[in-house]
């Protein structure tokens, strides 16, 4: 591959980049923001833990029909653009919610939105890592989506500090969503055609799925499962004062960044390693509960560091594999599998663990790891499916 054609994809992989850096900076700035927001507008707390436990439902349980539909229509640019459109300009308009139930109504259009052009995003990036390397594309891409994660809550932080104002907070909100629009359409005009940054490679096969790729589902079920949220850890540390609450959204600004550089990390492996670069995060990462679930603030503050460098991994490396595994013309549907499987996993294993919760911290420790490292074996078998490259 000629210097050129490297250059042009590493191109577009960071202007994707600086999209989702953006476009992060406004929705997770929004997430940290939205529970007491709604509380103000009147919402009960069965509406709140409602609200976000549906939307991230929304936001994984929709990515499979969203990516069937890019790959039918082959106009991943539009769904991208669609979706980063309503994903981002939703945030904003929560500065006009005069009742709980438009704001509700908002935070669910925000996680549509970001359902309708992952699998669609994920496409086009993956053809750009093809040439840059999967691991280290998906990777940089995550360590910018991080950088805009750790800035968007301290931006609002800051600006709360200064006016303390809901309304205002969301309302400059609007300033990184046009950003991120404006750098989104700037790519379309660049790289109409992404799919062009790839080699083309004969299509091979029945046109089904490999059998590789359900097995490497069931083994990131297993990591979902067992990766707690951070707002039941963040939920732990409060109910125990262990740590003063100035403390917990720094904490997890600290953790993207861990995120972003564990993902570069991760990314390297990845290119040299293939699967086993993430069996490898599996094991650092697996522990994090124990230290995280403690009731020693220098513990959890290394539990929570543990789950970042976790998180780092899952958001760049695992998405990685799954471009390996699909062949081009069906890789919308495959990342749109794949987050799906992953979504609802997660969603399961965070509702069991909170109810292990308040019925015995050790019994939720337990699950949280053995569901992590139950994955490995699963690991270690598609790592000897695939090429011997990887």
């Amino acid at each position: 591959m000629n210097n050129h054609a490297h250059r042009r994809a590493m191109g577009f992989v960071l202007l994707l980049g600086v999209v989702s850096l953006f476009a992060d900076m406004t929705y997770e700035a929004a997430r940290s923001l939205s529970g007491p927001y709604l509380a103000i507008l009147g919402a009960s707390g069965a509406i709140v833990g409602f609200t976000a436990g549906a939307g991230e439902l929304l936001g994984y349980g929709l990515r499979f029909f969203s990516g069937l539909l890019s790959d039918k229509t082959q106009r991943y640019w539009l769904m991208t653009i669609a979706g980063y459109a309503v994903n981002l300009l939703a945030v904003p308009l929560l500065a006009l919610a005069g009742h709980w139930g438009w704001a509700v109504g908002l935070i669910m259009a925000e996680r549509f939105g970001k359902a309708l052009r992952t699998p669609a995003r994920d496409t086009m990036l993956s053809c750009a890592t093809s040439v840059v390397g999967r691991g280290w594309g998906f990777a940089v891409h995550e360590a910018m989506d991080q950088i805009g994660a750790m800035a968007g809550p301290l931006i609002v932080m800051i600006v709360l500090a200064v006016n303390s104002s809901y309304r205002f907070a969301f309302a400059v909100l609007a300033i990184p969503a046009v950003l991120a629009l404006s750098v989104l359409i700037a790519a379309r005009v660049i790289f109409p055609h992404p799919h062009k940054l790839e080699e083309e490679i004969p299509q091979q096969g029945d046109g089904k799925f490999p059998a590789v790729l359900w097995l490497y589902l069931a083994a990131v079920g297993f990591v979902a499962a067992g990766f707690a949220d951070y707002p039941l850890i963040a939920f732990h540390i409060k109910s125990h004062a262990l740590l003063a609450d100035k403390w917990i959204p720094l904490l997890y600004a600290c953790a993207m960044g861990i995120d972003a550089l564990a993902a570069l990390g991760f990314g390297r492996w990845y290119d040299k390693n293939g699967v086993l670069a993430l069996a490898g995060a599996v094991i650092i990462s697996s522990i994090f509960a124990l230290f995280a679930f403690s009731f020693r603030p220098a513990a959890v503050i290394a539990g929570i560091l543990l789950w970042g460098i976790g998180m780092g991994a899952q958001e760049s490396i695992i998405r990685a594999a799954v471009a390996d595994m699909v062949p081009r013309h069906r890789r919308g549907t495959g990342f749109g599998l794949f987050n799906s499987c992953f979504g609802i996993a997660w969603f399961a294993g965070s509702f069991l663990m909170g109810i292990l919760y308040d019925v015995s911290l050790p019994a939720l420790i337990g699950f949280s790891i053995a569901a992590q490292l139950a994955s490995l074996p699963l690991l270690l078998a598609v790592q000897k499916r695939l090429s011997p490259s990887k």
